[in-house]
């Protein structure tokens, strides 16, 4: 394997490409294999890896997706910077359909999944208290803002485990718990991308109301085919962020994320 990379994309559901003419590379990892071979090409002159979070068909359910592996592939190709895109359901009202959430908090409600690098013997507690980095996050806003995207700066995720929908009464659970939008993927990447010092970032594209919006009796509750109809206008749109954002992103390490071990240790 020689290919390098500076910052990787995992593609979420519907976005199954990004790198017209890439080289393709199979990684081993000592956690199996990743979901999908990476790809690895050129965007706005930065080199750029690519994976597929579901598989090429999507043939990985969230609950089966190899979080782990996906992760060490891309550190094991120099990646320093990832970007997360992720199809949500909005919990509220004023999270529209077609509005992207670039978030700054989670919630964990899976249940299950290896979500550590560090199982022993050496003793490693990483911070999640600010679990995104800020830089990224920010240059992420402003790459919506530039290309006509509605973007919410911050909000908050929480990951379920899924395959299932949410019933009504967890939906309006978490609704009321204030929290912004749902989805099955988000966790644990993100932890174990900081787990190996790379910067994270998650984009959350809204697709639906989640089970129905309390109080508004308009709204139904969420099918796989009301998903399906908005995926490809917002991956179309993601596609655009990606190209605005990828150049601008930094060349050193991320402060946020580059010491992480060293702080984390016993």
């Amino acid at each position: 394997m020689t290919a390098q990379a500076e910052i990787g994309v995992f593609g979420g559901s519907g976005f199954y490409s990004l790198i017209d003419g890439g080289q393709e590379i199979t990684i081993d990892t000592p956690y199996g294999a990743p979901t999908a071979p990476a790809v690895v090409g050129e965007i706005g002159g930065r080199r750029v890896a690519f994976i597929a979070r579901h598989g090429r068909a999507h043939e990985f359910p969230p609950h089966r997706i190899n979080y782990r592996a996906n992760i060490w592939a891309m550190k094991s190709l120099g990646v320093s910077w990832i970007i997360g895109p992720c199809a949500v359901g909005s919990l509220q009202q004023h999270v529209r359909v077609g509005d992207f959430v670039v978030c700054d908090q989670f919630v964990d409600r899976t249940n299950g999944r290896p979500d550590t690098f560090y199982d022993g013997p050496e003793t490693t507690h990483v911070s999640s208290a600010d679990p995104y980095s800020p830089v990224l996050r920010q240059l992420l806003v402003e790459g919506c803002t530039a290309t006509g995207v509605p973007v919410h700066d911050g909000g908050t995720i929480v990951v379920i485990q899924g395959p299932r929908f949410s019933t009504r009464a967890e939906s309006q659970s978490f609704a009321r718990e204030g929290w912004e939008v749902i989805n099955m993927t988000a966790y644990p990447e993100c932890h174990l991308a900081r787990e190996v010092e790379i910067a994270y970032a998650n984009v959350a594209l809204v697709t639906d109301y989640d089970a129905g919006v309390e109080g508004d009796p308009t709204v139904g509750a969420v099918t796989t085919g009301d998903v399906m109809a908005v995926l490809a206008r917002n991956n179309s749109r993601m596609r655009a962020v990606l190209e605005h954002v990828i150049p601008r992103v930094p060349s050193e390490p991320d402060p946020h994320s580059s010491n992480v071990l060293a702080e984390s240790r016993l």
